[in-house]
């Protein structure tokens, strides 16, 4: 599939074995190991900026093994204000489980970049389960730990300035997209002002004015657009509940 120059290649038949053997919920098993029905899965190529999930989607969709690619998975406020729970590399799965099919869903998914999922159903997960228990209990397991992230950045939204808000996502970034080259830590991806707002529970002129607090600070850095940190222990720091104040000159004011 091709827009705006960009193009993703079609895996082999091998390289998608392959490719699916490094998902995260199937690490320690082999290529042929991974049940023969997730191999046969069709998977999708999507485009850079594409939205393709949402809520009003049909709801025997559950899951999505995401195997190449970037992906963020937001929410809608009833304004349209978004609110951004993760931002995923390839070799993760994602999406809503719900066991009852009673609850909406409320997510989106939208590719940051040229990416390709499958698509998993409800029963291809009960059947994963059940075929490979192990695998099983990874997914509950990282399903919890960004349960668990998620209403982290809920208690920050109501406890934290925007400084430290910002300095705390940018940590979750570089840990887990984060590149050190000497002893410097980069953000390979551009990620815009609006972007890390939606991820925090701000505008994008509150996130601006973050961003200059940081570098006053000596916290981040940017070089031709990319974040850059240095110090990673001052950047936890920054991410403390009153470490940072945004000062004007004349005094200093707590930004929200």
């Amino acid at each position: 599939m091709e827009k705006n120059g960009e193009h993703l290649e079609r895996s082999e038949p091998g390289e998608e074995a392959r490719l699916l053997s490094l998902v995260d919920i199937f690490d320690g098993l082999e290529p042929r190991e991974v049940p023969d029905f997730v191999r046969e899965c069709a998977s999708v190529a999507v485009r850079k900026g594409e939205v393709f999930s949402t809520p009003s989607d049909p709801p025997e969709k559950a899951l999505f093994i995401l195997k190449r690619g970037r992906v963020r998975v937001f929410r809608k406020g009833a304004s349209g204000r978004e609110f951004t729970l993760s931002v995923l590399d390839g070799g993760t799965v994602f999406g809503e489980l719900d066991p009852t099919e009673r609850r909406p869903r409320r997510s989106y998914a939208q590719a940051m970049e040229p990416s390709e999922v499958v698509p998993l159903s409800r029963e291809d997960v009960e059947r994963l389960i059940l075929e490979k228990p192990r695998v099983g209990l990874r997914l509950v397991n990282l399903l919890f730990e960004r349960l668990a992230l998620h209403e982290q950045r809920l208690e920050d939204l109501g406890l934290k300035e925007v400084p430290a808000r910002l300095a705390n996502v940018l940590q979750e970034l570089i840990e887990s997209q984060g590149i050190r080259s000497g002893s410097v830590y980069k953000l390979p991806t551009h990620y815009t002002h609006r972007h890390l707002a939606t991820m925090i529970g701000a505008n994008r002129e509150a996130v601006t004015r973050a961003f200059k607090v940081l570098r006053e600070y000596g916290v981040v850095e940017t070089h031709r657009r990319n974040i850059q940190v240095r110090d990673f222990d001052l950047l936890e720091r920054a991410g403390e509940d009153g470490f940072l104040r945004e000062s004007d000159g004349n005094g200093s004011d707590g930004v929200s």
